[in-house]
C-alpha cells in the first residue's frame, strides 16, 4: 500500500512542477479545471506532496527489509500461505455447527491448540479439517496437511515443510522442532495431521511446551484414546436434511423422496453419498434405477462410483487396512467383526455372544480376552461400542460380507442362527419378559434368516421364522408376520420328520390370516395342523389345545358356533391339565370359549370366562401388557350388551395400553377409540 501511494506522490510531484513550467512558459493567467487552484497556491500544494511522498518512500523499504526468503518477495508477506492442503471441496454439504464448535474451541481461552476429529471411516473428517482450513484461512499466516496414516513418513514431509519455510540442511532428527520453532515467525499457523493413527504413532510430530501455544493442531483420525492429548470432536454421519440436500444438489432431477430412500440405504454416510452422485452422474443412471440397484445389490454398488478428487477411494475398500490390522493382532475380532456384519445395523446385543462362546473360539468366556476383542473393533472406529451392545454402521457390514469368503459366510451364518435359536424366548405368549427380548433380537433374526438357509442350519432358521411371525402377531402386525411364517412351513415341509414343526406353522399361518380376516383360509390351516399334531404328539398335549382353541375361533367367525363349543371345551381342559388353573396359556382358552358364548348369544354365560382370563393376566403381565389391553376390550364389549356402566372405563383403559403398545395410528388402537366413543 505505502509503494503505491509513495508512486501517486511522486507523480502528483512531477505533474506539480510540469504545470509550473508550463505557466512560466505560457505565460497564462488561467488554467484549466482544478489546476487553477496549483496556479493560486503553488507554495501550499508543494508542502502537502513532499511529506506524504518522504513517508511513503520511507515505508516501502521498511517492510522490503522484512521479508523472508526470495520467492516469498513475490506476494503480500501477510497473506496466508498453504503447503500441500488439498483442493476445497465445492461441493460441501452442512457441518456448520460443527465448524464453528471447532473454530471456537481452538481460539477458546483455556490455551488449547490441538483438537482431534474422530469418527467413522468414510464420515468427513478429512473434508472438515480441509473446509474449516478455507474458512478460516484469513485468519493464519501459515496452513500445513500433513499425511498421518503412516507414521514413520511424517518426518519426511516435515523435511520439505522445512524447506518451504527457508530451511535448509536440516537433519531430520532435528527437523520438526526446526519447523514449529520457524514457525514462531509465522503465528498464527495451522498443521492438520490427517488420518492419524494411536497418539503414541505421533507423538514426535505433535509440538510440545512452548510451541504448542502458537498456532492449532488438528488430527483427524478413526482410532480412539486421542483424550489425553487434546479436545475432541466425534463426527458423526450427516443428518438426513443434510444427505437429501448433497443428493439434490449433485443428481439433476431427483426427487427429495427418492433422495431420502438412497440416504437410507447408504445409513448417511458422506463417502458414500458422494459416491452414488458420482456413480449418477457418470452412468446417467436415473435414481429410481440407481435405488432399486442400491436395495438389491448393496455389496456390489459400495464399489462402484468414484469422487472427482478422490478417484481411489471407494467404501468398498475403506476398512480394509484396519480388517487388516485386526487380522494381525486381534484375529478374533476379525471373527467377531464377520458374525456382527450378517446381523442388522441395530444394536447387537454382546451376550448374544457370551451366551455362546464357543462361536468365538473361547475369546467370550474370558472377561479380559472378550473385552480387548469387542474394544478393538470400537478402537479402530470398526463399531460404536454401548454398555452392552455394539453397532455397525449398514455399509461397514456391506463391504466385509462382500469381502467374506463363501466358506466364512456360510459358516457364520450357521452360528449365528443357532445363537440366536438359544437366545430369543421361544414361550412368546406365556414369559412376560418375552417381548422387550424379542424387540432387542428381532431385526437380527429377519437379518440372520432372510436369505435360504444353508442346510447345516435349515431347521433352526425354519423356528427362527415361525417365531419370529409369532412375535409379530403378539403386537399386531400379522401383514409382516404372514411372509415368515409362509417361509418356515416351506423349510419344514422340505425336511424329513418335522410333521410336528410343520404343524405348528400351520397353526401360526391360520392365526395369522385370522387376523387378516381371511378366515376361510385360515380354517383349512387349522385342521391340517390339528391332525398332524393328532398324529404325532400324545393326546393331551398343550399344542394340541392350542390348535382346538384357534380352530374353535375361526369356526365362530365363520358362523359354526355350536362346532366350536366343543373344542374351546377340550382346549381349556388340556391346558388345564397340563399348567394348572392360573397359567397365561389357560387364558387364551378362556377368551377363546367365551368367544363361542358371546357368539351364542350367551353374554352373561362369558363375563366371568373373561373376568377368569383377566384375573391370570393381571397377575403374570405387566399393567400395560398388550393382553390386558385386548382382554379389557373384550370385556367391555360384553358387558356394554349387557348395559353395564362399567364397560366405558374398562374400554379406555384398554384403548390407552393398545395406544401406548402400538402407537395412535395403528388400526387396533384406532378401533379400541371408536369403542371408547361409543360407550362414552
Amino acid at each position: 500500500m505505502w509503494r503505491t501511494l509513495a508512486s501517486a506522490v511522486a507523480g502528483l510531484l512531477v505533474l506539480f512542477v510540469g504545470s509550473l513550467a508550463f505557466n512560466a512558459a505560457s505565460g497564462q493567467s488561467r488554467w484549466p479545471g482544478p489546476l487553477d487552484f496549483v496556479r493560486v497556491h503553488p507554495w501550499v500544494v508543494l508542502l502537502i506532496l513532499i511529506p506524504m511522498s518522504l513517508i511513503g518512500l520511507w515505508q516501502a523499504p521498511r517492510r522490503d527489509r522484512t521479508q523472508g526468503p526470495r520467492r516469498d518477495r513475490v506476494q503480500d508477506p501477510l497473506a496466508p500461505v498453504a503447503y500441500r492442503l488439498p483442493p476445497r471441496n465445492t461441493n460441501f454439504t452442512g457441518r456448520d455447527a460443527t465448524l464453528r464448535e471447532l473454530r471456537k474451541r481452538l481460539t477458546s481461552g483455556n490455551d488449547v491448540a490441538m483438537l482431534v476429529v474422530h469418527g467413522l471411516g468414510g464420515v468427513g473428517k478429512t473434508q472438515l479439517a480441509v473446509e474449516y482450513a478455507y474458512r478460516y484461512m484469513s485468519k493464519y499466516r501459515f496452513v500445513a496437511f500433513v499425511d498421518a496414516e503412516q507414521s514413520d513418513l511424517v518426518a519426511s514431509q516435515f523435511v520439505s515443510l522445512a524447506r518451504e519455510l527457508g530451511l535448509a540442511d536440516v537433519s531430520s532428527d532435528q527437523v520438526i522442532p526446526r519447523v514449529y520453532g520457524k514457525l514462531l515467525d509465522r503465528r498464527p499457523w495451522l498443521i492438520i495431521f490427517d488420518n492419524g493413527e494411536k497418539p503414541g504413532t505421533l507423538t514426535h510430530a505433535l509440538p510440545s511446551g512452548g510451541l504448542a501455544s502458537n498456532g492449532h493442531v488438528i488430527v483427524t483420525t478413526r482410532v480412539s484414546g486421542w483424550s489425553s492429548r487434546g479436545g475432541v470432536i466425534d463426527l458423526d454421519v450427516f443428518t438426513r436434511r443434510e444427505s437429501v440436500e448433497l443428493l439434490v444438489r449433485r443428481v439433476p432431477g431427483i426427487t427429495a423422496a427418492v433422495a431420502d430412500r438412497i440416504a437410507e440405504q447408504l445409513g448417511d454416510l458422506p463417502l458414500a453419498l458422494e459416491q452414488a452422485a458420482g456413480y449418477m452422474g457418470y452412468n446417467h443412471t436415473a435414481p429410481e434405477e440407481y435405488l432399486t440397484l442400491l436395495t438389491t445389490r448393496l455389496e456390489d454398488m459400495i464399489a462402484r462410483g468414484e469422487l472427482a478428487d478422490r478417484p481411489a477411494v471407494v467404501v468398498a475398500t475403506l476398512w480394509q487396512l484396519s480388517v487388516r490390522r485386526l487380522e494381525t493382532d486381534q484375529p478374533q475380532a476379525v471373527r467377531l467383526l464377520e458374525l456382527c456384519a450378517l446381523l442388522a445395523p441395530e444394536p447387537i446385543p454382546l451376550d448374544l455372544f457370551t451366551g455362546s462362546p464357543e462361536m468365538l473360539n473361547g475369546a467370550a468366556a474370558d472377561p479380559l480376552a472378550w473385552d480387548t476383542t469387542v474394544g478393538a473393533l470400537a478402537g479402530l472406529g470398526l463399531a460404536r461400542r454401548g454398555d452392552a451392545s455394539l453397532v455397525l454402521h449398514r455399509l461397514v457390514q456391506a463391504a466385509i460380507r462382500a469381502a467374506m469368503p463363501d466358506e466364512v459366510h456360510t459358516d457364520a451364518r450357521v452360528q449365528l442362527c443357532r445363537a440366536l435359536l438359544a437366545t430369543v424366548p421361544h414361550d412368546i405368549h406365556g414369559d412376560p419378559d418375552a417381548g422387550p427380548r424379542w424387540q432387542e433380537l428381532l431385526p437380527h433374526v429377519i437379518a440372520v434368516t432372510k436369505d435360504d438357509p444353508p442346510a447345516e442350519c435349515a431347521a433352526e432358521t425354519a423356528v427362527l421364522l415361525r417365531l419370529a411371525s409369532e412375535f409379530l402377531l403378539r403386537i399386531g402386525d400379522p401383514s409382516l408376520a404372514l411372509p415368515l411364517c409362509e417361509r418356515a412351513l416351506a423349510i419344514d415341509e422340505s425336511l424329513e420328520g418335522r410333521d410336528a414343526e410343520a404343524g405348528f406353522d400351520l397353526i401360526t399361518l391360520a392365526q395369522i390370516h385370522k387376523d387378516l380376516g381371511a378366515s376361510e383360509r385360515a380354517r383349512p390351516l387349522a385342521e391340517r395342523a390339528l391332525r398332524l399334531h393328532e398324529s404325532s404328539l400324545p393326546a393331551d398335549s398343550p399344542a394340541i389345545a392350542t390348535d382346538l382353541a384357534t380352530l374353535a375361533r375361526i369356526l365362530c367367525l365363520l358362523g359354526e358356533h355350536r362346532a366350536a363349543r366343543p373344542l374351546a371345551e377340550r382346549a381349556l381342559q388340556i391346558d388345564e391339565a397340563a399348567y394348572g388353573p392360573d397359567d397365561p396359556y389357560v387364558s387364551f382358552d378362556l377368551i377363546a370359549l367365551a368367544n363361542v358364548h358371546v357368539d351364542l348369544g350367551d353374554h352373561a354365560t362369558a363375563v366371568p370366562l373373561i373376568s377368569r382370563a383377566l384375573r391370570i393376566r393381571e397377575a403374570r403381565y405387566a399393567p400395560d401388557h398388550l393382553y390386558i389391553g385386548y382382554v379389557l376390550l373384550f370385556k367391555a364389549r360384553v358387558l356394554h350388551t349387557l348395559n353395564d356402566p362399567t364397560a366405558a372405563d374398562l374400554a379406555r383403559r384398554g384403548a390407552q395400553i393398545l395406544q401406548t403398545q402400538l402407537g395412535k395410528t395403528h388400526p387396533k388402537t384406532e378401533d379400541a377409540f371408536a369403542l371408547v366413543n361409543r360407550l362414552r
